[in-house]
């Protein structure tokens, strides 16, 4: 975008990240004098550039200026929060840092005769941060310090730029010195109302619920410090909706282990016998655990959820162990003999069925890619549970029975209570009997019908929809306007506050928050982050997505694309949508051709909608030919020329402030009124190598 880049570097997934960071930065630093006069030195992070924020907060007031508020967010909270391990990076939406911003006025300059570059050296020389050094006295000493640092719009105002006539001409008699914002292009509202918002990135590989925890102890830590003024509000929190969804799987585990020992329960009707397989699932867990823990695994959805489907693995082994002792038992053997007896049986099928089970989800840990990375804990942690359940059933169940196992636990109660549980089970078995009969006496029909079966599960396999990972509700929405090409400031935050709007309205919305600038996508489009009320009382993100899809297209002159944001981001940059598709060539002008031509076409695809592009080539231009043959007449030099552009149009920063906790910039830049007008171009003058002023 104008004004800045940003290069993404994506490495493989064997890469260590730390060793690739120190690598980045040798690169860094090896290039810093290859870089043009003036820019700022290239900053890095580790971060994924296409993931979402886990947590965003919102800091307003109504007793403060912007200024002010900034001071404490960005400065106070903001640095600190970054200290929080597992942060990444704390982004500011809405910024407003201090600046003293000077608004210079042509004709005041060609009155004067003073250059556009001659105030520039003026405001440099007058804002000095240097040592003074030290007076060495015989008994004491003393620290110079000299007052050449300026620091406020009132100071910047009395300073000399030059004499005419005998009178000095200060900065003031210039154009406007102002107390002012660095980005006067930024704009942030929460429902309406301005504010200053925290985002906070993680880095790869960290846990979010921990980093979240820590970025919301460290804000209950800096909360009484801050004035009472200030409003802090969590706009949302990722970590949330994990806890969530973690609360949902233990729930649904304990319910298995429930239902698992229940029906074991009823079918054996004997609590001695029933205890014993039980035992194998917490043992199994307990060992699985411990083996994550050894391989430093955390227990999130997908480790939960490969416990959860071993729970009804991890007991199969128990249940053949234990109902091939009680035979043993039945044929009038001791327990201590039935279960040894019947372990010599069945040991090896135990065995086989064990192995052959973890052998389903080997492939797993061979795929390569992210959907390997991703789900290799999981295939890890499922098979590490199937393990130690065949390893207890071969040892402890069988102990077990032998100890707790009587001559009277080989014979099924059927009175009383027990009576109804079995004419239950007596006419199960009965339909299955009959059912086993009709189909053996029917085997060709049997086997026409499977292979009908087989077909159309090879049909529903290929017309069924596909993804990576299922749409998940996780109470937020994202979204942006996208603009025109070189669409003014002004008229897009006006669209953006319309959109807003119309968005803030709908009853299952609870925070909006607007935003442009700050550096996240280009001149002419915004943000917008949308936090959900809870689910019960509203229907499903895709739904709300499509309805304020329907709304906001009513907004002329802009486009606005909503999307749910998966639960893990892909790629290498953030886009309007899910899907990306990305051009590459070696001829710049083939390929913004195909990128515009692409496009095009995708347009008229009735299947596909919110179509954009970030092939932002086509923003109004104003060409300066410089003739140089004229200009080295008149002692001038095309750096000349560009520094004194630039000055006046690029809104730039020609000195710092220093403070004792912050830095700020002092800008330079023509009024409002030139830069909105071309012909302004032709008023600026710069100082020739004669000492004549010089027109552009």
């Amino acid at each position: 975008s104008q004004g800045s880049t940003n290069v993404t570097l994506q490495f493989n997934l064997e890469r260590d990240i730390d060793k690739a960071a120190a690598d980045v930065q040798s690169a860094i630093s090896k290039t810093l004098r290859q870089l043009p006069q003036g820019i700022q030195p290239p900053s890095y992070n580790k971060a994924n550039a296409a993931d979402q924020p886990i947590a965003m907060y919102s800091f307003s007031t109504d007793q403060m200026t912007r200024t002010e508020l900034n001071e404490y967010v960005e400065t106070f909270v903001g640095q600190r929060l970054s200290t929080v391990s597992g942060v990444a990076q704390v982004q500011v939406f809405g910024s407003a840092k201090y600046a003293v911003r000077i608004q210079l006025e042509p004709g005041a300059l060609v009155s004067r005769g003073i250059g556009v570059d001659e105030v520039q050296q003026a405001i440099q020389a007058g804002n000095s941060n240097l040592p003074g050094g030290v007076l060495m006295g015989p008994n004491q000493s003393f620290t110079v310090q000299a007052s050449g640092q300026l620091k406020s719009a009132t100071q910047y105002r009395q300073l000399v730029v030059a004499y005419r006539n005998g009178a000095p001409v200060r900065l003031g008699d210039l154009g406007n010195v102002l107390d002012d914002v660095q980005n006067q292009r930024g704009m942030s509202e929460l429902n309406g109302r301005g504010n200053i918002s925290l985002a906070i990135i993680r880095q790869p590989g960290v846990n979010t619920v921990a980093v979240s925890e820590g970025v919301r102890e460290k804000l209950e830590e800096l909360k009484p410090q801050l004035p009472s003024g200030i409003r802090v509000e969590k706009i949302y929190d990722k970590a949330d909706s994990i806890e969530e969804s973690v609360t949902d799987v233990k729930f649904t585990m304990l319910l298995t282990l429930f239902l698992v020992i229940m029906v074991i329960f009823l079918f054996l009707r004997n609590a001695r016998a029933t205890f014993i397989p039980s035992l194998a699932l917490p043992f199994s867990l307990i060992g699985t655990c411990c083996v994550m823990w050894a391989l430093d695994y955390s227990l999130d959805n997908l480790s939960l959820m490969a416990l959860t489907l071993a729970v009804g693995f991890v007991v199969d082994d128990a249940i053949v162990m234990l109902e091939n002792v009680v035979r043993h038992l039945e044929m009038g053997k001791s327990p201590m003999q039935a279960a040894l007896d019947g372990s010599k049986e069945i040991s090896f099928t135990i065995l086989s069925m064990t192995l052959s089970l973890v052998a389903v989800f080997i492939p797993l840990l061979f795929m390569p890619g992210l959907v390997g990375r991703l789900f290799r804990e999981f295939a890890v942690t499922i098979g590490v549970a199937i393990l130690v359940s065949g390893f207890i059933s071969l040892t402890l169940t069988p102990m077990l029975c032998a100890r707790f196992l009587k001559g009277e636990d080989a014979h099924v109660p059927n009175e009383g209570k027990w009576r109804s549980v079995e004419r239950l089970y007596q006419a199960s078995e009965r339909g299955y009997v009959n059912t086993l009969g009709w189909v053996m006496r029917h085997r060709g029909l049997t086997m026409l019908f499977s292979a009908a079966m087989l077909a159309l599960t090879v049909v529903l396999f290929m017309i069924i929809p596909k993804g990576f990972i299922p749409s998940e509700d996780t109470g937020r929405l994202s979204g942006s306007v996208e603009g025109p090409e070189g669409v003014g400031y002004e008229a897009l935050v006006a669209k953006m506050r319309t959109v807003a709007e119309i968005v803030r309205q709908d009853t299952n919305v609870a925070f909006v928050l607007a935003s442009v600038g700050g550096g996240f996508g280009g001149n002419n489009s915004g943000r917008l982050q949308m936090t959900l009320k809870p689910r019960g009382q509203r229907p499903h993100v895709d739904e709300i997505m499509r309805t304020l899809t329907r709304k906001t297209a009513s907004v002329p002159g802009v486009q606005v694309f909503f999307r749910n944001p998966p639960p893990i981001n892909i790629g290498g940059r953030r886009g309007n949508s899910s899907y990306q598709i990305s051009l590459q060539g070696s001829d710049i002008a083939q390929l913004y051709t195909a990128g515009r031509q692409l496009e095009q076409r995708m347009r008229e695809l009735p299947e596909i909608e919110g179509i954009s592009s970030d092939l932002q080539v086509g923003n109004p231009q104003v060409g300066v030919e410089i003739d140089r043959e004229r200009a080295s007449a008149l002692g001038v030099t095309a750096t000349q020329v560009e520094q004194a552009l630039y000055n006046a149009f690029g809104s730039r920063q020609i000195s710092t402030i220093y403070t004792q906790t912050n830095q700020f910039w002092v800008i330079m830049e023509l009024k409002p009124e030139y830069q909105r007008d071309p012909t302004a171009l032709s008023q600026l003058f710069v100082r020739s190598q004669t000492g004549n002023l010089v027109p552009m």
